[in-house]
């Protein structure tokens, strides 16, 4: 991948219009006591962008055009006292209190709400390379031991704005057992010291320069003042529907026989020894929709549907073994060229479809439940509608992928690399697209493979990067999370304007991640009075979380607000919103569990500063007693440093 092709993307996940750079950090995984691994989902992640360093005479540089740099050392499996060292962390979450120091290595105790795996990436560049061997060397830490404040030094005196990532592994649901804590990085490290970060500059030079520049002195205040100077603006295309398929043909989630590519467990610092795996590039969307094509039906894409005015207006079937077998025999029986599958359970039949409702070329989108009568099949999500239509003699499914020929992507084959300190372990993460292509991809990479160089990379003409296998993006403009199961990530872009501190780092927990203009269930709702929210909740199918009224609708587009006033008036004690344009109500939460707040995150359809749920998630709102737990606010990281702040751009 180069500059070039992330300045091709047409999309990006990010909530800043001109930012396509990718953001990675390994997976973390469960090892259970049978031997298998368990990938660890991740409840959100943040990065900050802050002012910290100086050298006399020159003011703060954008990352130029062709950057990249990487931070940490995937090698690594004990604690050396370096700075390089210092710039990697863990910290322990318990909402309720208490909870170890932040640590180099992983937590030595089960965390409640979760790991935060933190890296903070070198800020001093030698103003001639864009990269160099092991993708570090033309970047330097500040003088004065710490990772995140100083006076840069002479061999490279360019100071540049600050990256700093977190996410937050969510392992507090995993049970522990023996006496060593469970938990191993995608590149075999169980020690957490190995914890690294991959940075690939994609943004908008000159719009990032103006950000740099402008949040010196200005602060936007809040996620909703983001776009407020008119610098930023939102991208055209939603965030959610930012992603492409598998570019790998290797799982990377779920509970794995073995960690992906070549990563054998280690704890020590030996090089851990070649192996033949290889794996194929490509574009692999079998878990994106269902070919059909041999019985005359093409997939068209991801759709939109709008309730109170639906995109297919032919018959409507509801059924727990719904396939898309299933669906296209119904629509096609009854004459119907068109059939579009939601929700799971439901197979919709038209003849025209709406250009309001219809896909993004080359864009995959969120349709990613699977269908109740086959779980290896896509029956849509909430408020999106896999389609299908007849096509005749001549029939072609829907593409997606990087720019090559034909707008596909071209199938290489690279056997695994030695893994070195310059490799980089984690899912291909791809920004090369055609003009009328998505921007990114979540997938699994070429084991032992570099991000900068490797036989994959130099073999994939149409620039697709690849990284070893088994990588979270972290927030990444051009790519964010594998397309089953839908994660999401979030993301603060964080301007600090006092940048000569050398203070050491704090290890006060930072805000927790919040999307633009807000990852909140609350944002900015406005609810009847006794009503308070009261979390993410996972909504069940059969039986419904919110049964007393399914699909309410009162003729005006969806909010949260409208929602919990609607079912109040109704009666009822509970309201429930979902993938921007569902509400339902009901007088209790039937089998359901609590999510983390970011596992909500779509805007609502009729305001995009009220958050509607996400993809089988309710935004939950109620006038009972709540007995939930709920998180408590914590400090940001950096608040020692003050400045002027920006907060709000998301994945």
């Amino acid at each position: 991948m180069d500059y070039a092709s992330t300045q091709a993307s047409t999309c990006t996940s990010c909530s800043i219009q001109g930012d396509f750079s990718n953001y990675w950090v390994p997976t973390m995984y469960y090892a259970a006591q049978n031997g298998t691994f368990t990938s660890v989902p991740v409840s959100g992640g943040t990065v900050y962008y802050e002012q910290r360093v100086t050298y006399p005479g020159k003011s703060l540089t954008a990352f130029p055009a062709g950057f990249r740099m990487t931070a940490g050392n995937p090698e690594l499996r004990a604690y050396n006292q370096t700075v390089q060292q210092e710039a990697i962390s863990h910290v322990c979450l318990n909402y309720n209190g208490g909870g170890p120091p932040q640590s180099a290595g992983f937590p030595t105790v089960n965390c409640p709400d979760g790991v935060r795996s933190q890296v903070y990436f070198p800020s001093c560049w030698d103003g001639v390379n864009l990269d160099s061997a092991d993708h570090q060397s033309h970047m330097a830490y500040p003088l004065g031991g710490h990772p995140d404040g100083g006076q840069c030094p002479d061999d490279h005196p360019v100071p540049m704005i600050s990256i700093f990532y977190e996410f937050i592994f969510g392992t507090g649901g995993f049970e522990w057992y023996g006496s060593e804590q469970p938990f191993v990085f995608s590149m075999g490290d169980n020690t957490g010291y190995g914890f690294h970060g991959d940075f690939v500059n994609g943004w908008d030079v000159e719009l990032l320069q103006k950000g740099i520049d402008e949040f010196t002195t200005n602060d936007a205040g809040s996620a909703d003042n983001v776009y407020s100077t008119g610098i930023f603006t939102a991208p055209a295309i939603s965030g959610q529907q930012c992603s492409l398929p598998p570019m790998v043909n290797e799982q990377v989630t779920g509970t794995l026989d073995a960690l992906p590519g070549c990563n054998p467990v280690t704890n020590s610092p030996a090089p851990v020894p070649d192996c033949a795996a290889s794996k194929t590039l490509g574009s692999f969307t079998s878990s994106i929709y269902t070919d059909e094509t041999s019985k005359g039906w093409a997939y068209l894409g991801c759709g939109v549907d709008t309730y109170g005015s639906p995109a297919l207006t032919g018959p409507l079937q509801d059924d727990a073994t719904m396939t898309v077998e299933t669906c296209i025999a119904l629509c096609g029986g009854k004459g119907y060229s068109i059939a579009g599958l939601e929700y799971a359970s439901q197979c919709f039949c038209g003849n025209d479809l709406p250009a309001r409702a219809s896909p993004t070329p080359g864009v995959i989108g969120t349709c990613n439940m699977a269908c109740t009568g086959n779980s290896t099949e896509m029956c849509g999500a909430g408020n999106r509608l896999s389609l299908y239509q007849k096509c005749g003699s001549t029939c072609e499914n829907a593409q997606f992928g990087v720019a090559g020929a034909g707008g596909t992507v071209p199938s290489v084959t690279a056997v695994a690399a030695t893994y070195s300190p310059s490799t980089v372990s984690g899912p291909a993460q791809t920004s090369a697209l055609s003009a009328s292509s998505a921007s990114t991809a979540s997938a699994a990479s070429m084991p032992g493979s570099s991000s900068s160089s490797s036989a994959a990379a130099a073999a994939a003409t149409t620039a697709s990067d690849t990284a070893g296998s088994g990588d979270s993006v972290a927030t990444s403009a051009a790519a964010v999370r594998p397309i089953i199961p839908s994660a999401t990530p979030s993301a603060i872009l964080s301007f600090v304007a006092s940048a000569a501190s050398s203070a050491a780092p704090s290890s006060a927990p930072s805000a927790e991640p919040t999307a633009c203009p807000s990852n909140s269930t609350t944002s900015s709702v406005t609810l009847p009075s006794g009503w308070t929210s009261a979390g993410c909740y996972l909504d069940n199918l059969n039986p419904r979380t919110l049964s007393g009224i399914t699909f309410a609708w009162w003729g005006e587009q969806m909010t949260s607000s409208g929602c919990a006033l609607y079912c109040s008036d109704k009666g009822f004690s509970y309201a429930g919103t979902e993938n921007a344009g569902q509400c339902f109500c009901g007088n209790e939460l039937v089998d359901s569990q609590l999510e983390p707040d970011t596992d909500c995150n779509v805007p609502c359809e009729g305001s995009a500063t009220e958050i509607c749920g996400g993809p089988a998630k309710l935004s939950v709102f109620t006038n009972k007693a709540s007995t939930t737990r709920r998180r408590r606010s914590h400090l940001r990281r950096h608040n020692q440093y003050k400045g002027a702040h920006f907060a709000g751009a998301s994945v």
